[in-house]
């Protein structure tokens, strides 16, 4: 019985390979919008930290310069105060009496206690 031989030209390729085109962006596009997005976000998150900067070193000039007006806002009240303790001393004494040994104004350092901290 005679062998089968091979056709003439060869037998046909065989296709064993799929033929199904790529889908979506290629790697180095993927590294490269994300590469984007971050170096948007970071120029975005400096600008803010710079802002932030500004506006803490905006606010503490403010407030130095501010200082010394809120200073003699608070020695006017402890004076005010202070006279009218006078004032009510005298009303209630019937008399001015000196407790301190000058004249001079020295700003009150005492605290409160609650009526019943002595029991």
């Amino acid at each position: 019985m005679p062998q089968d031989m091979p056709p003439s030209g060869g037998y046909a390729q065989v296709q064993y390979k799929r033929n199904i085109p790529a889908r979506g962006f290629k790697p180095w596009q993927y590294m490269l919008g994300m590469h984007a997005i971050m170096a948007y976000g970071f120029y975005r998150y400096f600008q803010g930290v710079r802002e932030q900067r500004e506006l803490a070193r905006e606010k503490m000039w403010s407030r130095l310069h501010i200082m010394p007006l809120l200073q003699a806002e608070e020695d006017r009240d402890q004076v005010r105060r202070y006279y009218a303790d006078k004032a009510r001393e005298k009303e209630l004494l019937g008399e001015e009496t000196k407790v301190y040994n000058s004249d001079r104004f020295i700003r009150p350092t005492f605290g409160y206690l609650p009526a019943n901290a002595t029991k």
